[in-house]
């Protein structure tokens, strides 16, 4: 599979946009944890080096990179609560974080590459999906990371008044730990209720 590169940004300057950003969001499969979106708008002159979808990186590398993408580039993170995921549904909360971010850059951007098949309603801004947009651009890419890195660490704070859910090594996935501390604590607050793996674990007979 190729990295992602700046064609569509440099395609969409070619025609006049000058402010165009990439946007992602982490945490739709997790069974705990708030989703989170993040907006990036990259300065064409101090792109970093080898940016791709977060999933592609080490830990280490996506930390080194967030760093430098929140001190060259403009950046904005936001999320949707759980209590969001469970009114509306988890496709629906990662728009919601996803309009939030991009409405929390100021100034605002003239285009937005989206990851994904879809454009969130509530996003107004000419915009673009891109389906598998964090292994093709590297505005979405950036994203991919700097919503990742926060996600991971809103998981390990919670994790410190939840310890036996290994939310600080899972991020709130379904691994074993996980999935056996449900069955046998029960659900915490940052739970997704209607998960179908969370409602089967509390409700099976």
């Amino acid at each position: 599979m190729g990295k992602p590169d700046y064609a569509l940004e440099m395609a969409l300057m070619a025609r006049g946009r000058r402010r165009i950003a990439g946007v992602d969001e982490v945490g739709r499969g997790p069974l705990a944890g708030p989703v989170m979106a993040a907006a990036v708008i990259l300065d064409p002159q101090a792109i970093p080096e080898g940016l791709n979808d977060s999933k592609q990186l080490t830990e280490r590398r996506r930390r080194e990179l967030a760093q430098q993408l929140h001190a060259d580039a403009q950046v904005s993170i936001a999320e949707a609560s759980v209590e969001e995921i469970e009114y509306h549904n988890i496709l629906r909360a990662a728009h919601l974080a996803m309009e939030r971010a991009v409405a929390a850059l100021d100034p605002a951007p003239d285009f937005l590459l989206i990851d994904g098949n879809l454009v969130p309603r509530g996003i107004a801004i000419p915009a673009q999906p891109v389906v598998k947009g964090d292994t093709r651009c590297v505005s979405i890419a950036a994203a991919s990371i700097v919503a990742k890195i926060w996600r991971d660490r809103v998981m390990v704070d919670l994790a410190q008044q939840h310890p036996e859910y290994g939310w600080d090594k899972n991020k709130g996935y379904p691994t074993k730990q996980h999935r056996s501390a449900l069955q046998n604590l029960g659900m915490t607050p940052h739970h997704r209720r209607s998960f179908r793996p969370v409602h089967k674990i509390l409700y099976q007979d």
